[in-house]
């Protein structure tokens, strides 16, 4: 089966005082290939548990996740993963940081400058290849940071909170850029967010989690992803139905937060 398949995944962490943690209980996911997918749910539901799963970077203690049929054991190329803060090496240049991976696995030197080329032409940064990192705006490093990613050619892209750290305007257009790479690359892509309004505008599924034990509580086929594509993103935050299903999910979260509180207040 092509996509990432996630069955019966779950996770526990052990404490040091030899008690648990169940974080994750029985996730199942059938993430098709080309699919952009948003995760959202309050803090402790899992969300970025999930994702260092799927990278590879954590091992589920039950369960099993598959990538087009091969089993996940461990982190690949065949998935990259978008940081809130890019990771990006500052001392080196945008078009060295962008063909890093290339370069590691041999690609010729013609090749890989037309490929970093194309990429930083995708991401508007073909003007700043040769600065280096620090020299760079928050969103300007995460277009290099996805440029990367994507020059390492991953079947599945993995952002964990990628625009979480811009201010409003540049968010909005990063949100804009994440919508064009979907559509002009055809990547899977999941993205973890706290932002409601965010995981409805890019994720053709929509996913809301519930906390202790993370586990997924409703989905969401939406419209919005591929309308903006070709709209400005502020005119589809006028649909109705994004406001309808927008108060719905601020609601369903608001009541988990709510939940959690009372437990707590009452186990002090």
């Amino acid at each position: 089966m092509s996509g990432l398949v996630m069955d019966d995944v779950s996770m526990t962490f052990e404490l040091p005082d030899g008690g648990k943690v169940e974080a994750l209980k029985n996730i199942n996911l059938n993430i098709k290939e080309g699919e952009l997918i948003s995760v959202l749910g309050p803090s402790g539901c899992g969300k970025t548990t999930l994702l260092n799963i799927s990278a590879g970077f954590l091992a589920q203690t039950e369960g099993v996740i598959t990538l087009n049929g091969d089993m996940v054991t461990g982190p690949s190329a065949e998935r990259g993963m978008v940081f809130q803060k890019g990771a990006l090496f500052e001392w080196m240049s945008v078009r060295k940081n962008v063909s890093f991976g290339p370069e590691l696995k041999g690609m010729a030197k013609g090749e890989m400058t037309e490929k970093v080329d194309h990429l930083l032409d995708i991401v508007g940064l073909q003007d700043f290849k040769e600065k280096a990192i620090y020299e760079l705006s928050g969103g300007m490093q995460q277009r290099v940071a996805l440029a990367r990613c994507l020059a390492n050619e991953p079947d599945v892209i993995l952002m964990d909170e990628p625009l979480g750290a811009l201010d409003a305007l540049t968010r909005e257009k990063m949100q804009g850029l994440v919508l064009k790479l979907w559509k002009e690359t055809g990547k899977t892509i999941i993205l973890i967010t706290h932002s409601v309004e965010e995981a409805l505008l890019l994720g053709e599924r929509l996913v809301v989690m519930a906390p202790r034990p993370g586990r997924i509580h409703k989905e969401y086929n939406l419209p919005f992803a591929e309308k903006g594509v070709g709209q400005d993103l502020r005119e589809v935050k006028k649909d109705p139905k994004f406001g309808k299903t927008r108060d719905e999910i601020l609601t369903m979260i608001w009541d988990m937060e709510e939940e959690i509180m009372g437990k707590t207040d009452n186990a002090a």
